[in-house]
């Protein structure tokens, strides 16, 4: 069994480098404005070592986070790191109110009717506008999109790993 204390939630993706000063291009992962604050700490994982990163500064640009690093203040002192992931501790991640999930809870949950009959798992969390739309992956046919709003999620257990939901007319069309 993993260590709590080393066990790393994926926040975001270095996509690219932004200009010549230090600066990369994060593909946010995280549903939290306040992730990317300056003088937070994250982790870029390579095959040797982890690497734990402050971030000195955070923008966004076209959808995108801009962000520096502390002590990286140029291109290719950055430009290694293009593709990789970031991640934080597990016990860096905040307290969720009732009813609220982490991403790395709800994926891989098995979603059911309720009924009871299977439909699949969810397999991504899809981030549109107004509300999250979780993907369900079905054995043979295409992905079924729900919406996470009371009327279709009904029960959510993350111990056993399964999700009720209530269809609404012309879902699995």
């Amino acid at each position: 069994m993993r260590d709590m204390n080393t066990e790393k939630l994926k926040i975001g993706k270095i996509v690219n480098t932004h200009g010549i000063r230090g600066e990369v291009k994060v593909l946010r992962i995280t549903d939290f404005e306040e992730r990317f604050t300056p003088g937070n700490e994250v982790i870029i994982t390579s095959e040797q070592k982890d690497i734990t990163l402050t971030i000195d500064s955070h923008r966004i640009h076209k959808g995108f986070d801009l962000i520096t690093f502390k002590g990286y203040t140029n291109i290719n002192d950055v430009e290694k790191w293009k593709g990789m992931n970031l991640y934080i501790n597990k016990n860096q991640a905040a307290e969720l109110e009732e009813d609220a999930y982490y991403y790395h809870e709800i994926i891989g949950c098995r979603v059911e009717t309720t009924e009871g009959e299977a439909l699949g798992e969810i397999k991504e969390i899809l981030s549109p506008g107004a509300n999250d739309v979780w993907v369900v992956q079905r054995p043979g046919k295409k992905d079924l999109l729900l919406p996470y709003i009371e009327d279709v999620i009904k029960n959510v257990d993350i111990d056993t790993g399964t999700i009720s939901v209530e269809l609404m007319e012309g879902m699995l069309d």
